[in-house]
């Protein structure tokens, strides 16, 4: 049961990374996929390894810090915009798919991963596509 958290939290952040992929973005399948699988081991640690009765949130809070940190490595400043926030949160997004499914929360999980493909795909939204940035 275990091995198929790990499973479904790899396939579910392989398919929010394939659509940064899509967009060209450097972070795709395999980061994605890496950070939610990852999460969701360590959920899966936190569970196994902390003694009953003790906090098992202290792993899953730094798994969140973490990733920020992973995140922030993606974000680049140039003279007039910046870019990677969005891959920057979608990846700490990600983060959280994992440890959803890690925690057995398929639901929550799953409906995490939905939404923010959704979001992703709200760029195609007439109104809403990205402007290029002011000079």
């Amino acid at each position: 049961m275990l091995v198929l958290r790990l499973l479904v939290a790899a396939i579910l952040g392989a398919v929010v990374g394939y659509e940064r992929e899509a967009r060209g973005r450097d972070a795709g399948v395999r980061t994605f996929a890496a950070v939610s699988l990852g999460s969701c081991a360590f959920a899966i640690i936190s569970h196994v390894v902390v003694p009953p009765g003790n906090d098992t949130a202290r792993i899953a809070a730094q798994v969140i810090t973490g990733v920020g940190f992973l995140g922030a490595g993606v974000i680049l400043r140039g003279p007039n915009h910046i870019s990677g926030l969005t891959t920057s949160a979608t990846l700490w997004a990600a983060s959280a798919v994992g440890l959803a499914i890690g925690y057995g929360l398929y639901l929550l999980g799953t409906a995490t991963a939905v939404l923010l493909l959704l979001l992703l795909l709200l760029r195609h939204v007439p109104g809403l596509e990205r402007r290029p940035p002011k000079e």
